[in-house]
């Protein structure tokens, strides 16, 4: 296999992260600035991703956000489908959903979510890198300025750029904010004096200098050391993931190239170490699988640049299974695949059924429990009933209720029934009938739900009356 080909002795990068010293201290990563057709794709794909991000707190349905995460109300809005704490068991089969979605697309594709959709992978490499690398220039010229003293042309970049990333940063925390409070609270948390909205505010300041430092200074760290889903690789990735890859077979052994030289003992690698300056997080693609590893598709721009140069075939580094390269093997569907997409199939059944028969209210209405009936003046008969209605909309709701299949009268104990949004009401009414009515003890009933004089809902129940023959005693 392809750790074969690494001796015992070499294998110690991966007892050790390549952004941090033997003496534990930040090692700080200056990547060349990458050029190619994974770049020009991926610098599309990110525009497209940025543009949804930041356009989707505009976005209102019915007057309401289209997207929604309210956690502190426990409000939520999914492409204008409004939900709430009622709805909890739609969110943990979403959860599950999507938790074997990322486990069958990982052992598949591997990392491909980290280099092309993470959020943190796009605005590091394709909005705060750009910017540095517009500022102050490639990686060698980065480095140059690091290590030149304080002149004013130092002291004038450094400071463009970081004023530049903390008012991206500020943009940022306030389109995430967006998606909590919504547009239009944020824009009264923005335009009021801070006084008027201190936690608001407060929150701003928070979330801004997070992002701040987190792009400014944290960097690649994120991926290595905080990033839960990176660490997952070692148990989702095996043989057969697609994973960007060193063909180690075709590339060793390595070696300088010189003019006029015949390379019939070497590989096509000539040790250029391109593809590790283009790295983001340091590390050397040759050695193999890496935990730092975000597939960002550098490092296969970079030596398909090398490779032509050199006229040979591009894809020494290629996105490939590490069985298609030790074995020439093709792709295809292993066990564990099929397994995860048998379960992710039967989820997302259950629940686009649960969502497709998910109704704006929920009506339940059932005779009060240990109640019989009651007799009332006048030979009437009353039943005392419980009444639960969630409302599952933003709007305030006005409900009514009315007997539908025999004559009678129907009075709700307290108020007017008056729905706010996302509200659940437990209320209490009567039925009264005339014994005349009745023609067995157990009578069905039909109870008509109105909402603004326009039936929502009839409700079938049974309405307990005397016995026939007591009707004559």
């Amino acid at each position: 296999m392809e750790q074969n080909l690494i001796k015992e002795e070499d294998q110690n990068f991966r007892n050790e992260l390549a952004t941090v010293t033997k003496e534990g201290k930040r090692k700080w990563i200056y990547p060349k600035k990458p050029s190619g057709r994974f770049y020009n794709a991926r610098n599309i794909v990110s525009f497209i991703l940025l543009l949804i991000l930041f356009v989707t707190p505009f976005i209102k349905v019915n007057g309401h956000p289209f997207i929604l995460f309210d956690i502190i109300n426990r409000n939520f809005i999914l492409f204008g489908i409004p939900f709430g704490p009622h709805d909890f068991h739609l969110f943990v089969l979403a959860m599950i959903a999507t938790i074997v979605f990322i486990i069958l697309f990982t052992v598949v594709f591997g990392r491909v979510f980290c280099g092309w959709a993470c959020p943190q992978t796009i605005f590091m490499e394709m909005v705060f890198r750009k910017i540095e690398y517009w500022i102050e220039g490639d990686a060698k010229d980065q480095v140059k300025l690091n290590k030149a003293p304080w002149t004013g042309k130092k002291i004038f970049k450094k400071g463009l750029k970081q004023f530049i990333f903390y008012a991206i940063a500020f943009i940022i925390s306030h389109t995430f904010l967006a998606y909590i409070i919504g547009i239009d609270k944020l824009k009264e948390v923005v335009t009021s004096p801070p006084s008027e909205n201190l936690t608001g505010f407060i929150a701003l300041m928070i979330f801004s200098l997070i992002f701040y430092w987190v792009f400014s200074y944290f960097r690649e760290q994120v991926c290595t050391l905080v990033c839960p889903y990176g660490r997952l690789q070692g148990v989702l990735l095996d043989q057969d993931s697609i994973v960007i890859a060193y063909d180690y077979k075709r590339g060793e052994p390595r070696g300088r190239i010189k003019k006029d030289e015949v390379r019939s003992d070497k590989g096509d690698c000539i040790d250029c170490h391109l593809c590790v300056d283009v790295c983001p997080t340091g590390i050397d693609i040759r050695d193999g699988i890496q935990l730092e590893c975000v597939n960002c598709t550098a490092c296969i721009d970079e030596c398909d640049h090398v490779m032509d140069k050199i006229k040979k075939p591009r894809g020494l580094i290629r996105y490939a299974s590490l069985k298609e390269i030790e074995s020439k093997a093709k792709f295809k569907f292993t066990p564990r695949m099929t397994l995860y997409t048998i379960i992710l199939i039967a989820l997302v059944g259950l629940l686009s059924y649960l969502l497709s028969v998910r109704t704006e209210y929920s009506i339940a209405i059932l005779r009060t429990p240990g109640m019989l009936f009651q007799e009332q003046p006048n030979g009437i008969i009353s039943n005392l009933y419980d009444l639960n209605i969630v409302n599952k909309t933003f709007e305030e709701t006005p409900i009514s209720l009315k007997l539908e299949n025999i004559e009678g009268d129907l009075k709700h104990i307290g108020n007017d029934i008056i729905l706010k949004p996302q509200e659940i009401i437990d209320g209490k009414f009567m039925i009264l009938i005339q014994k005349a009515e009745l023609s067995k003890m157990n009578t069905p009933v039909e109870i008509g739900v109105y909402i603004n004089e326009k039936l929502l809902q009839t409700i079938k129940t049974s309405f307990l009356g005397p016995k026939p023959e007591e009707k004559n005693i």
